[in-house]
């Protein structure tokens, strides 16, 4: 019986802590999507954004409020591996022909940018987000997060 639990326990110890990475992954994975909402909301709910050359900062308010829960980014981030360049927001537009949602292509000359909105926003993290599970006595490769969030948006 003995011989029985010396053989079975490192078994349990590794499926032990690879359950709690998981869990800690599948809690980072959670704590991103979260963020790229928050920045998301923020946007779709500004009115005047300017996707082409965000002259009013709008745009790294919304990606300073989705990380540090300020627009102008002076609190702590809540992830700090994460850095506001490497948040990525497209426009997107439905088209109804073919009932898709692809990216926009705004007019970015003056005054036809001011009259066409996006009808979607996708935040995601440039390049994805890997993370490196970190199990005994297994040889793990990184794991690539990929969190997306698309939100209507109602500004004008």
């Amino acid at each position: 019986m003995i011989l029985e639990t010396v053989i079975f326990l490192p078994f349990m110890f590794i499926l032990l802590v690879g359950m709690l990475r998981i869990g800690e992954i599948t809690y980072l994975y959670y704590q991103i999507k979260k963020a790229l909402y928050a920045t998301a909301q923020y946007l779709a709910t500004q009115q005047g954004v300017d996707f082409c050359a965000d002259t009013t900062g709008q745009i790294a308010a919304a990606k300073n409020f989705g990380l540090t829960g300020t627009s102008d980014g002076s609190a702590d981030s809540f992830l700090p591996s994460v850095t506001i360049d490497q948040i990525d927001i497209s426009p997107e537009c439905y088209d109804p022909a073919t009932q898709t949602v692809t990216a926009c292509n705004l007019p970015c000359d003056g005054a036809a940018a001011n009259l066409t909105q996006p009808d979607f926003i996708t935040v995601s993290i440039s390049g994805g987000y890997s993370v490196n599970p970190r199990i005994p006595y297994t040889l793990s490769q990184e794991i690539p997060l990929v969190p997306f969030v698309r939100v209507p948006f109602g500004g004008s």
